[in-house]
């Protein structure tokens, strides 16, 4: 979403342009670098008020806020990776990383607004709107920034960057930004792209997968690899449940597992599914396993699984 500055800010501030979702150049500029040395740290407001243009729309932030509270695991990681943990006061009890994180009972999925106004915060980022939380939280004059689920890299850049003008590390998160732009570059020039070669991602054991078109899908598709699942009746949207059958069928040359930590799922426990201890990927030793945290969320640990992915497209295509 496109964060907006005030006029007065605009004057302070030069325009530095990210392609995320059709950003202007006043959309993108930079708030003062945080950094301890940095003038900013007398002035912790200069750059503020903000108006940030998330998915609940546009978000007034009066002044840097110093007691955040995130129930999203994607922003939590993002806030700490732009220099705003210090100023993080909670987090939901899904956000796992950093491990710093000041992690609590408070939930993304259920939020009780009485215990976040506890926390006293200055500003609140939430994935989801359950149980009208933005509007509850907007009577008592929190702000609040919807930032949901990316469906695309530039959704996840521009979230980054709506977190950094919204706390006052503007310059951070730009420098995340094009770090991340940089290494996912550098991951798929290195990594051969091969059609012929297939794949399924497991996120559960019912077993749930995902389509192209998803935003893990995306990841996938830079690597010029087939998915299985885009065949799979799709009532759910890019999230097809399939059958065992359909996977052993499809016979994917490379399986890659999201359901390792929820789920203990491994190539030894794939090999005692009916039918698919015959499976190519189970022969020939190609069950990645990966880390269900960082396979689920949309932050700055995305290139960390795109790098994983590509590593285990170079095994495969070197033989």
């Amino acid at each position: 979403m496109r964060p907006v500055r005030s006029a007065l800010a605009g004057a302070l501030f030069a325009a530095l342009t990210l392609a995320g979702c059709g950003q202007s150049s006043p959309a993108s500029a930079p708030s003062q670098t945080l950094s301890p040395t940095a003038p900013a740290a007398a002035t912790p407001s200069a750059g503020f008020p903000v108006t940030v243009e998330a998915g609940n729309g546009p978000v007034v932030v009066a002044k840097r806020p110093e007691r955040i509270v995130s129930l999203s695991p994607s922003a939590t990681e993002s806030l700490f990776a732009i220099g705003a943990g210090p100023q993080v006061v909670a987090v939901d009890d899904q956000s796992t990383y950093p491990a710093e994180a000041p992690k609590s009972d408070l939930s993304g999925f259920k939020p009780n607004v009485e215990a976040i106004i506890a926390r006293k915060p200055d500003l609140v980022v939430v994935a989801n709107d359950i149980g009208g939380v933005v509007a509850a939280l907007g009577k008592v004059g929190v702000p609040v920034l919807l930032e949901p689920a990316a469906t695309k890299f530039d959704e996840a850049y521009d979230q980054i960057t709506d977190l950094g003008d919204a706390t006052g590390n503007g310059d951070r998160a730009a420098e995340l930004v094009a770090g991340m732009r940089k290494r996912l570059d550098e991951i798929t020039a290195a990594a051969p792209k091969d059609a012929k070669l297939t794949y399924y991602h497991e996120l559960d054991t019912t077993p749930y997968s995902v389509t192209s078109d998803t935003f893990l899908g995306q990841i996938y598709g830079l690597f010029g690899m087939t998915n299985i699942a885009d065949k799979a009746p799709d009532p759910a949207g890019g999230y097809p449940k399939l059958s065992a059958e359909f996977v052993a069928q499809a016979d994917p040359d490379l399986v890659f597992l999201a359901d390792t930590k929820c789920c203990a799922q491994s190539r030894e426990t794939l090999a005692k599914r009916p039918g698919w201890s015959r499976l190519s990927a189970i022969k020939n030793d190609r069950v990645i396993p990966l880390d269900d945290d960082i396979a689920s969320r949309w932050g700055p640990r995305v290139v960390d699984l795109a790098e994983q992915i590509g590593d285990a497209v170079q095994k495969v295509s070197a033989g």
